[in-house]
């Protein structure tokens, strides 16, 4: 079992400079040229990123393609697809299996607020924005519709299908590494196969994690948990619609300091036991500290507020004085450029 060493994640922090991400919404069914296109795009950082620790550190395409056949077999023959679109390389295949990635942190608070009119999960992702890719895929891949902000050009930051399932996820707040797969696969495999919270909560109680995360998972019947996933302990699935960056009890005291995980997870407890609190207390919130963060000096900041309505099937992303806003049924593909200075950011 090893562990993560630094408190950053995937490469350097921003220090003082402003940083632009331009975020797109791409609409494709079937995998074809714009997913290859994104792939074309992103695939020399992620290249890098991939070896950043030396080829011999990641598993070799024969244990990549074994592991997800073992765990996650119904996502195969999407996988065969992509890494043809990637050009079949070794290299490429092995990275987007996610089998064993780098270990690499995020923050994020997230809480789902469940009434019997109407279930809505919210969430803030703290990242580095050089490091985000800004993608909002919405995808046909395995007969049902997912739209979803993705990571490692397949992976699941957040979102939602068309069965009225969503998910997101936030880092456990623990230095174990171990053998598994990166969260965002995870997630992907729960929306493209699950149609309810039982049914994901199996997915995240036997399929391993190479790291600690946070996982929740709410759905159109009002169901919600959220499962403390990790490569060394089983998981932890309860009923509880708040996570931050811990597990029960915190265990990585450094990342707890800089992330603030106790005092987001009491303003968020706060909020869902209240039963004044409506839908839009709860997104004024997290529009505001202590959910809403700064500190991109640190890779800390937030990057964006996703707001998930399964019932309605509907997506929503937010930064200051800007919505962007997605269903099945009305899925546009344009853009929104953002920039994050050292203590803000700014809607282009």
């Amino acid at each position: 079992m090893r562990e993560v060493r630094s408190v950053t994640s995937r490469g350097a922090s921003l220090a003082d400079m402003e940083k632009t991400l331009v975020f797109r919404s791409v609409r494709e069914g079937p995998p074809g040229p714009k997913w290859q296109s994104l792939f074309d795009y992103h695939w020399p950082a992620y290249e890098q990123w991939y070896l950043a620790e030396g080829e011999r550190e990641r598993p070799a395409y024969l244990a990549c393609y074994n592991a997800l056949k073992k765990h996650m077999p119904e996502l195969v023959p999407t996988y065969q697809t992509l890494c043809d679109l990637a050009g079949g390389g070794d290299l490429a295949s092995r990275f987007l299996s996610l089998y064993q990635p780098p270990p690499y942190i995020t923050g994020c608070s997230q809480a789902v607020l469940a009434s019997p009119s109407s279930t809505v999960l919210a969430r803030n992702y703290d990242y580095p924005p050089e490091l985000c890719e800004g993608t909002i895929l919405y995808t046909n891949w395995n007969g049902r519709g997912v739209i979803a902000m993705s990571d490692c050009l397949w992976g699941v930051l957040d979102g939602l299908n068309d069965r009225g399932l969503t998910v997101s996820l936030a880092f456990g707040g623990r230095k174990a590494v171990g053998d598994g797969f990166g969260a965002p696969i995870i997630l992907r495999y729960i929306l493209e196969f699950c149609d309810s919270v039982p049914e994901a909560a199996e997915v995240l109680a036997r399929v391993p994690t190479h790291m600690a995360y946070n996982i929740t998972v709410a759905d159109a019947a009002g169901r919600y948990v959220t499962a403390m996933i990790a490569p060394d302990r089983r998981a932890s699935i309860r009923r509880v619609a708040v996570a931050t960056n811990h597990q029960k009890k915190i265990e990585w005291y450094a990342h707890a300091l800089a992330s603030e995980t106790l005092i987001r997870e009491r303003q968020l407890s706060i909020l869902v036991d209240d039963e004044a609190t409506t839908e839009e207390r709860l997104i004024s919130a997290f529009s505001s500290p202590p959910l809403f963060r700064h500190d991109y000096s640190r890779g800390l900041g937030t990057i964006y507020t996703a707001v998930y309505h399964p019932r309605a099937g509907q997506a929503r992303f937010h930064w200051p004085g800007k919505w962007l806003d997605f269903s099945f049924d009305d899925f546009s593909e344009q853009q929104l450029m953002v920039r994050y200075g050292a203590r803000n950011l700014n809607v282009g």
